[in-house]
């Protein structure tokens, strides 16, 4: 049964009238496109960029794979503001040379075994393409950490060795010790990443014929024999310990020399900057016992990790068959683990700094540059701070510090966990004290060491093959696509 409502005649007429002069009324609200706004023009203009990118198929002669060790996806923002603010800007409009790069995707970073992953086990997955245990090198997921016996017949061949096998030069550059995760993935197979010099190995792994991280680096042999390039710190893991290093067997600076009396060692700035890459035929430089120095207090004693990758780059170029080179920022990682953003962020500045001039240096129709981490850490940006406000200072508000319902202020980085986390009452943070360099950011859980995270982490790229980049993907298919750049 229809109900129906019935209106006043007079209110009827009223409505219809209405109704019949709006459908006659032209429309004055309508928005015009707004081509004129400096937003819009530069959508326009990034558009049109893109538009003119097209994917390069032809096969690469040279890699360059860059890892930000501990970049997570927050790092790179707050660099980028960091950057743009020193610069004179607000920051948020800034770009990073990395950000530059036009192909993109997410790398998912977990370990076979763990959820939040380590940097050995992330490391492997992206030069050999199988993802492994957390704390193992160069091997699958068979090996035991730890068990020196599960090594045979689980070591996974790495996108170094494919390389060398066609004639290409071989690199390696971190701020990190190079017998740390990251650089130590690209030549051991280790089943412990602790095993960085003959002291750390068990009785019974030596007994079994496992060798030390350092002893397998002077070792190394496909191709051309070693690395063509080698640099970072870690002296301490190749030196004897009455030379103020760890090793008890023997030093093993002096063999390598002896094995490549054509090359060079060199353990400063001032000796790296005097070699002539023209007459050299193999550079191994160890600058520091442990490992380079941060960005922020590094002095003249030891070169920038740009300057380490233009030599290693102009080393590299010789060989007219082409090289693999990895060029890791260790020490972001290691920043973040002591709860100091401002060292992570310069160092991620000194990372984009070797970025840029990695692209300055090399033909993007010939050379594959791959910008990503292993795995992000806790940090986080919170608050509603007003744009140009300090990257590194408290929020603000136009009444000053924003307050927190403990009635204290706080800054806009902070961080999960770490050594800035307290028992109790919060102290209240100064906007002097927040922006000093050895300032730890608040964090909620109180550990001694701030913990990596299980988000996941950029992928950044260009030069042939880099469209194959797509969407998110799993850390080891970074070894997929460089490897079919190579072919």
């Amino acid at each position: 049964m229809k109900t129906w409502l019935l209106l006043p005649t007079a209110l009827t007429t009223f409505a219809l009238t209405q109704t019949h002069a709006l459908a006659n009324e032209p429309t004055t609200f309508a928005p015009t496109l707004q081509t004129n706004d400096s937003w819009f023009k530069e959508g326009q203009s990034v558009l049109s960029a893109a538009m003119q990118t097209a994917p390069i198929n032809t096969p690469a002669r040279n890699i360059i794979l860059f890892v930000g060790d501990g970049m997570s996806v927050g790092t790179m923002t707050a660099a980028r503001i960091y950057a743009g603010q020193q610069a004179g800007d607000s920051g948020e409009e800034f770009r990073l040379e990395m950000e530059a790069l036009p192909h993109v995707a997410m790398s998912k970073t977990y370990n076979t075994d763990m959820q939040t992953p380590d940097s050995a086990g992330t490391a492997t997955a992206m030069v050999t393409g199988v993802k492994t245990k957390a704390g193992t090198l160069g091997v699958n997921d068979n090996v035991q950490r730890g068990f020196c016996s599960t090594i045979k017949g689980n070591e996974a061949k790495t996108i170094f060795q494919i390389a060398a096998e066609k004639g290409k030069a071989l690199g390696v550059v971190s701020t990190a010790r190079l017998t740390h995760a990251t650089p130590a993935a690209t030549y051991a197979y280790s089943a412990d990443r602790n095993w960085e010099n003959n002291t750390t190995l068990t009785n019974i792994s030596v007994e079994q014929g496992c060798r030390d991280i350092a002893q397998q680096f002077v070792d190394y042999d496909y191709g051309f024999g070693g690395f063509q390039v080698a640099l970072g710190g870690g002296l301490r893991e190749f030196t004897l310990v009455s030379d103020g290093g760890k090793r008890t067997d023997h030093d093993l600076t002096t063999l390598w020399q002896q094995r490549y009396p054509d090359g060079a060692f060199v353990s400063d700035h001032a000796a790296l900057m005097d070699i002539d890459v023209s007459e050299t035929e193999r550079l191994f430089g160890l600058f520091g016992l442990s490992h380079m120095d941060y960005e922020l207090d590094r002095d003249d004693s030891q070169p920038s990790l740009a300057q380490m990758t233009e030599t290693a780059i102009s080393m590299l170029a010789k060989n007219d068959d082409g090289y693999m080179l990895m060029i890791e920022s260790g020490r972001i990682d290691h920043a973040h683990h002591a709860g100091n953003a401002k060292r992570a962020l310069e160092d991620t500045l000194a990372f984009d700094a070797a970025i840029a001039k990695a692209l300055a240096m090399t033909d993007p129709n010939e050379t594959l540059i791959i910008v990503t981490a292993d795995h992000a850490h806790t940090l986080v940006m919170n608050g509603y701070a007003p744009r140009g406000n300090d990257i590194l200072g408290l929020a603000m508000n136009a009444d000053g510090p924003v307050k927190a319902d403990d009635g204290k202020a706080y800054t806009t980085l902070t961080y999960g966990n770490g050594p800035g986390a307290i028992s109790g009452e919060r102290a209240e943070p100064t906007a002097e004290a927040v922006v000093g360099d050895d300032y730890l950011q608040q964090a909620l859980i109180p550990l001694s060491s701030e913990t990596h995270s299980q988000e996941d982490v950029a992928i950044l790229a260009t030069g042939p093959k880099a469209w194959l980049f797509q969407g998110v993907v799993e850390q080891n298919y970074i070894f997929h696509v460089m490897n079919e750049a190579f072919k």
